[in-house]
């Protein structure tokens, strides 16, 4: 059947079983494994996982890739059709079911046992655009990589999209400017663009003030002060701290390359609150990890322990902050002193591109307001204090007051 032809799929009464799963391992050589219904490996996804290995993609990447690939697999075994031989019709249809259809309802992972709730979660229970565009570029580069081995479908069933005339890409591309990718998905959703939330002052000093431990100071310091990512500053090991240069240093997500970012003074004096009460509870050593549980038995802190403080404090303060936002914070900090030039900015975000980072000089919701609020009461008040001039000679300064209804009432 065609990719203009009608499909008799109902999709409005299609289930989608939640039926095989990604799992993570502790082998080098396959970090994550996509498995089946009958807990087999799939081959087609091991494949292209050890591709992108091989091209220096990360472990946390192959994850983000794998959830695509779990979504789109249950699809397709719904559907009945094999990976290899779907076409554009499931494609479209798969796009179309992910814009309308709900997120499924998955048991909490302290729970398992219990069966979630049949009704749809209180707000974002669809899948975002942002996620269904990272879906379509992950499942277009999973089957060009099986068209080029020949191991899968001869036409990619993700398509690019048709361009006006069918003309040649960056056909009038100005050779001083970057190319840009100017032919997108032809299932891809469109993305609204976002600005990124900061926490405002009043906001964090509230978060800040309900923190319970040395560690949790320490961390959303850290956090707020030299933006990096919630994973790169979990990366710190004993030896990567030197308060006496006010440095630490973290292992870029991207690169996996080491690079030192200066931090506030107080965010060292936290941390050297917090060393000194694990002092002789956890293993010396320059190489190990600088983040520790606070249960017993004690373990590295993972980004979901960390993630899941931050939720702890954040509904004891009443707000929605997210641990992704103190990156944010610290970039518009940085980005809002004059004296910080943007490429220092750029530099300790970790940023490839400097239009990434001047996301971060759009003004925020709440400082225009409050600005344009300003700016309208110094108006009001400059006009109040204006002194009229004295009129012409010959003219009556009462007559001019009725003429102009400037007179008192």
């Amino acid at each position: 059947m065609g990719p203009t032809q009608e499909t008799s799929r109902d999709l409005a009464a299609m289930v989608i079983p939640q039926v095989g799963r990604l799992v993570a391992s502790s082998d080098p050589w396959s970090p994550y494994r996509l498995l089946d219904a009958e807990g087999a490996k799939v081959a087609a996804v091991a494949a292209w996982f050890a591709e992108l290995q091989a091209a220096g993609r990360s472990a946390a990447t192959l994850r983000s890739y794998g959830m695509d690939l779990l979504r789109w697999f249950r699809f397709c075994w719904a559907a009945g059709v094999a990976w290899d031989q779907a076409t554009r019709t499931e494609a479209r249809d798969f796009s179309l079911w992910l814009a309308v259809a709900d997120k499924p309802r998955r048991p909490h992972w302290r729970h398992p046992e219990e069966t979630p709730s049949k009704a749809p979660a209180e707000g974002g229970q669809r899948y975002s655009a942002s996620v269904r565009a990272h879906s379509e570029t992950v499942l277009r580069a999973f089957y060009d990589f099986h068209c080029d081995a020949g191991s899968g479908p001869a036409l990619n069933p993700f398509p690019l999209a048709r361009s006006r005339g069918d003309r040649r890409a960056n056909a009038h591309h100005n050779p001083m400017e970057p190319h840009r990718n100017e032919r997108a998905g032809a299932y891809r959703a469109k993305v609204p663009t976002r600005i990124p939330r900061a926490v405002p002052d009043v906001a964090f000093n509230e978060i800040f003030a309900r923190l319970p431990s040395h560690r949790d100071r320490a961390l959303v310091a850290f956090y707020v002060s030299t933006g990096a990512r919630a994973s790169e500053l979990l990366s710190v090991t004993v030896g990567g701290v030197s308060p006496e240069r006010q440095l630490i240093a973290v292992v870029r997500k991207g690169t996996r390359a080491v690079q030192e970012l200066p931090a506030s003074t107080d965010a060292f004096v936290w941390l050297r609150l917090y060393q000194l009460e694990m002092d002789g509870l956890v293993p010396p050593g320059r190489r190990q990890p600088l983040w520790w549980t606070r249960r017993r038995p004690l373990r590295p802190l993972t980004y979901h322990g960390a993630h899941r403080m931050f939720e702890r404090v954040n509904a004891l303060a009443g707000l929605g902050a997210t641990l992704h936002s103190l990156r944010h914070t610290a970039a518009y900090r940085m980005a809002e002193d004059p004296a910080l030039p943007l490429t220092d900015v750029q530099f300790v975000l970790g940023h490839a591109q400097l239009s990434t980072t001047q996301i971060y000089l759009t003004p925020r919701k709440e400082d225009v307001i409050r600005r344009l609020l300003a700016h309208h009461a110094e108006a009001t008040r400059r006009a109040a204090e204006r002194v009229a001039p004295p009129p012409a000679p010959g003219y009556r300064p009462e007559t001019l007051d009725v003429l102009f209804g400037t007179a008192p009432s």
